[in-house]
């Protein structure tokens, strides 16, 4: 196969849904050389990451032309947000894993299954999310510490926000399902249209430009779900199409039980993983606020800076659970290891060289966003000690990708709970603090006699987790536990309808393999 095209399934003119099946634009992993074709498929992905960063920082930017509260009761919303992408996560994660697989076996019939039972499931879920935090939106937002004029103010976003959850777990569906058969740049269009749109039209909800009022939060949670609703009209279109990797055919829209099941048994554990590494984040932010000011500013910046080279390894690791997807479905594991390997070089590579500079130049790095001399030199540190380490996380998240990319989705939420609640959150409290208060209970442990390095005791922690994380996820990478992959194409692909195509030349509608000679 070409580097953009696949060939139409010979028998799907049988398809009562449509004619002649069109060609599929994609990348094949499973042949050819692997760098070039890594990098055709990571490069949009990465590109879309950071049209994402962009659009959260112009949404940002419009809602702080409104005030302080505004920007406090959007901000409020992070961990609940958070939740619910991890939710979506989850789908999108089993999506790739198995989309990739049956892609990778030349079962595009079953692939299109997945693809269908992927929207319906996101669907149920994210209705079910919507009209649960419908009803109990107060009490929620009670909990996470909204009061006055802060409340209110989140309450009017929320309220289009859970409206609009439908449209965004239907947008990371088709997100997945583009990138799963190797349609990444398709994808990274759906991001643009999606954040470009919000962008636009944020000021003029917001503060009411030309002639719409002026809604405040309200306003750019209604931009919000008109980009999403915009952007899902695209995406249903696309995979009506069937031109894009995969298709979306109305009669697959009849639940299927057994591909259900699969998603959620293969997904679950990738939600489970974001909320673990957004309860992380938020403890870390916590310990690192006992400091002061000056720390925490420098936190910020710099956690800023390690998004930027996560939003890259991110990207990577997607394009990476593709290629090791098609691969393991192709019954080629020793190609996917290549793939991983490839991936996870090139991109330590990369992240090496940009840390290389900050930690070179830690005080500029910081100017770029401050001018108080205590925040810069917090800043310098918190540079000098992480920033050598940066390429080793990011490895680690290419490795987890190429672990979900197999459907070993639980490896990676294990890697996910040792690099952070074993490798950086207990180590943070040993090396930062002499005693730990326990939450409710009101006890106070001493952690290490003899060790309180401050401040300097959480960035070593971040350094630590980094290596600890590092070394094991190579180490279990090498045992090849992954190498299965989770489609059985058998059970799985079971009888077609009647006079339905399976998608593969080698496999005709009756079910039965015929021998081909190799």
């Amino acid at each position: 196969m070409g580097e953009n095209e696949t060939p139409s399934d010979p028998d799907s003119a049988t398809d009562p849904d449509v004619g002649a099946e069109p060609e599929r634009k994609r990348v094949d992993m499973t042949t050819g050389a692997i760098p070039p074709k890594l990098l055709h498929l990571a490069w949009p992905l990465v590109l879309g990451n950071l049209l994402q960063t962009v659009y959260n920082l112009a949404d940002m930017f419009w809602v702080g032309r409104v005030g302080s509260d505004a920007v406090a009761a959007v901000s409020l919303m992070f961990p609940l947000s958070w939740m619910f992408v991890s939710t979506a996560m989850g789908i999108t994660a089993a999506t790739i894993a198995l989309v990739s697989q049956y892609v990778g076996a030349d079962d595009d019939r079953m692939a299109d299954r997945v693809v269908a039972q992927t929207i319906l499931l996101a669907l149920a879920v994210s209705s079910a999310l919507a009209l649960a935090g419908l009803y109990f939106r107060r009490p929620l937002l009670w909990l996470i510490g909204a009061r006055d004029q802060v409340f209110l103010e989140a309450l009017a976003y929320i309220e289009v926000i859970f409206l609009a959850l439908p449209l965004t777990f239907l947008f990371f569906a088709f997100r997945a399902s583009l990138q799963g058969a190797g349609d990444t740049k398709t994808a990274m269009w759906l991001v643009f249209v999606s954040a470009g749109i919000n962008v636009v039209i944020d000021p003029f909800f917001i503060l009411g430009w030309g002639p719409f009022p002026a809604m405040g939060t309200r306003g750019a949670a209604v931009a919000t779900f008109i980009s999403r609703a915009v952007a899902a009209v695209v995406g249903i279109y696309i995979l009506l199409d069937g031109r894009f990797g995969v298709r979306l055919r109305p009669r697959d829209l009849a639940p299927d039980l057994g591909i259900q099941r699969k998603l959620i048994d293969v997904g679950y554990p990738s939600t489970i993983d974001g909320w673990a590494r957004s309860f992380a984040a938020v403890a870390m932010a916590g310990f690192v606020a006992r400091f002061g000011a000056a720390p925490t500013a420098a936190y910020g910046i710099g956690v800023r800076y390690m998004s930027v080279t996560w939003a890259v390894a991110g990207a990577v690791g997607n394009a990476a659970a593709t290629g090791v997807g098609q691969n393991l479905g192709a019954k080629t594991p020793d190609r996917a290891a290549a793939v991983a390997r490839t991936a996870t070089a090139g991109t330590m590579v990369l992240i090496f060289a940009v840390a290389a500079v900050l930690v070179a130049f830690p005080a500029q790095a910081m100017r770029v966003f401050v001018a108080d001399p205590d925040v810069i030199a917090e800043g310098v540190v918190f540079l000098r000690i992480i920033g050598p380490f940066w390429a080793l996380f990011a490895g680690v998240m290419v490795i987890q990708g190429a672990f979900r990319g197999a459907g070993n989705t639980r490896e990676a939420m294990v890697l996910s709970f040792l690099s952070r609640w074993i490798f950086r959150v207990p180590v943070a409290l040993a090396l930062g603090f002499t005693a730990v208060t326990i939450p409710v209970l009101g006890v106070t442990v001493p952690t290490v006699p003899g060790i309180d390095l401050g401040i300097e005791g959480i960035w070593w922690a971040y350094s630590f987790g980094m290596i600890a994380s590092f070394v094991v996820a190579v180490a279990w990478f090498r045992l090849g536990t992954w190498r299965e992959g989770v489609i059985d194409e058998d059970a799985d692909a079971g009888e077609p309808p009647d006079g339905e195509s399976t998608g593969r030349p080698d496999v005709p509608a009756d079910g039965e393999r015929e021998s081909v000679d190799d």
